[in-house]
């Protein structure tokens, strides 16, 4: 049924027509239309009729309260006039009325007869401009086919968008536009990316539905943009309806999906040219994985044209996504978070996860570091469980040739880090974390560097500490019979061995420290080494 509200919300009224008086009946059912010349002619009202005035009667006119009566006797709906515009009248800044009593947008009523129509209940209109059997012929429209105004505007939505890409801030705008309301576009947190509506929090963005959230005055038409890959909206679009807009929200869901068809077929796009990007970005990292030389000038380019840095200091991180994340999308999410932490670094898809790396253009001192692995292990407390689900980070190693050693430690750290959920999934190679990564590295390549570079404090240090760690740790953490080994006194292997922890910063009670130093002094006092 369509209600006198309902005829505000027409396109070819909500521009032209006001409420004068008489708002608390404006969901009174409107079933016909009827134009007349003259107020004062006494035909009849019929029930639940709206009578349209097509000649603007005179201020302060008594045939117009003649005819509110005789509407509100009859059980009519309501009356529209055309109204004249005094000559002094000044419209009120940004009210869209004048600022007379009983004038809108210029055009003055009497206050008697607003008075009287309050009194009454009866809805008062005042059409602004235009012809009055334009809206008589726009009324009986509705009235005729309830669903040409629905049909007009999913056709108009189609000639708007008419299966282009256009950007989330054209279609929001376009949308907007057509619809003559706020709109917004919404990420999958609820926040806007596009637009602007006041209530954006109050969007189920868990319920993968076309949504109708109730508003005081109005209420909130959501739609989600869907991708095949995962079946699940990435982003919503959001018309707010207030007032007599509100009365279209029957027929503003279909525009409202055409809109999202055209957000979908960016975010299609987009993901495609998001996958070419990850594609190039992860072929670049592995050939900078397996530099062995000096770079040629055709990888320096590729490297310039991405945007990354080969001089100076890095320092890699590893980062390992939650069980079937989808990777490309989050990765810019990565980038910013690092970056609000204070952390610029290159992130790259790779494998079940991203490798990067952060750049210094000096040696970063021991400090340096530390507020570095601070700064990471803060970005990694805000990614963990809903994209990250642990993070390993690397020591400093200059220029190319020291990209792959860096990004390695990070991977072993990563790997290790995700058994170690005392250490907050979180792992960075110091001299600790060497020490417990040694054991993770007796199968490769990488073991008896980092071996001489854990042990490598004990060095040039006088007492042979290499050797009485070794020895103790032969002899099963025994004094005496280090100290028989070797041919000294007790005590000095009980001092020399205090030194060792204190120089390394361990704790040789502790068993996977023990072994891990075990390894490392086999390893660099085999024979030839």
């Amino acid at each position: 049924m369509t209600s006198v509200r309902r005829l505000l919300a027409l396109p070819e009224w909500s521009g032209q027509v006001r409420v004068l008086a008489g708002a608390a009946g404006l969901d009174a059912p409107v079933r016909a239309v009827r134009p007349v010349a003259d107020p004062a002619a006494g035909h009849a009202v019929a029930a639940d009729e709206l009578v349209i005035v097509t000649i603007p009667p005179q201020p302060a006119d008594w045939r117009l309260d003649a005819l509110l009566r005789r509407v509100v006797d009859a059980g009519g709906a309501g009356v529209l006039v055309p109204c004249g515009p005094p000559p002094s009248t000044v419209a009120a800044p940004g009210t869209g009325t004048a600022a007379g009593p009983g004038a809108v947008a210029g055009w003055e009523v009497s206050r008697a007869t607003l008075l009287l129509a309050d009194r009454l209940g009866l809805p008062l209109l005042g059409a602004v401009g235009g012809d009055p059997l334009d809206l008589v012929v726009a009324a009986r429209l509705l009235l005729a086919e309830p669903e040409i105004d629905r049909a007009r505007l999913v056709l108009a939505a189609h000639r708007a968008f008419d299966n282009r890409t256009c950007t989330p801030e054209d279609v929001v705008r376009r949308l907007q536009d057509l619809l003559g309301v706020p709109v917004a576009l919404l990420d999958d947190r609820g926040q806007p990316l596009a637009g602007e509506i006041a209530e954006p929090g109050a969007v189920r963005v868990d319920e993968f539905v076309p949504q109708r959230v109730p508003l005081d005055g109005g209420m909130l038409l959501a739609h989600p943009a869907l991708l095949p890959h995962p079946a699940r909206p990435t982003l919503w679009l959001v018309a707010e309806l207030r007032g007599t807009a509100a009365a279209r929200a029957e027929i503003v869901p279909p525009a409202l999906a055409v809109a999202a068809a055209a957000v979908q077929r960016w975010l299609l796009v987009h993901r495609v040219e998001l996958e070419r990007d990850a594609r190039a970005r992860t072929a670049l990292l592995g050939d900078l994985l397996r530099l062995d030389a000096e770079p040629s000038a055709q990888l320096r380019r590729r490297v310039a044209d991405a945007g990354w840095q080969l001089g100076g200091w890095h320092v890699g991180l590893r980062i390992g996504a939650v069980p079937a994340l989808d990777l490309v999308p989050w990765t810019a999410e990565i980038s910013r978070v690092l970056r609000a932490e204070g952390v610029e670094a290159v992130v790259v898809e790779h494998g079940e996860g991203w490798t990067g790396w952060t750049t210094f253009a000096q040696e970063p001192t021991p400090a340096r570091v530390r507020t570095l692995a601070a700064k990471l292990r803060a970005a990694h407390r805000k990614l963990r469980g809903s994209i990250a689900d642990h993070m390993g980070v690397g020591r400093p190693h200059p220029w190319p040739e020291g990209l792959a050693g860096t990004v390695a430690e990070a991977t072993d750290a990563a790997r290790l880090a995700a058994t170690r959920p005392e250490a907050g999934f979180f792992l960075q190679v110091d001299q600790l974390g060497m020490a417990q990564l040694l054991l993770e590295w007796t199968r490769t390549d990488t073991f008896e560097p980092a071996a001489r570079a854990l042990l490598a404090p004990l060095r040039d240090q006088p007492g042979d500490l290499i050797r009485t760690l070794s020895a103790y740790l032969d002899a099963e953490s025994s004094i005496a019979e280090t100290a028989a080994v070797l041919g000294v006194h007790r005590n000095t292997v009980a001092a020399r061995i205090d030194r060792v922890e204190r120089l390394l910063g361990v704790d040789l009670g502790h068993r996977d420290e023990r072994l891990a130093l075990h390894l490392a002094c086999r390893t660099v006092t085999l024979p030839g080494r």
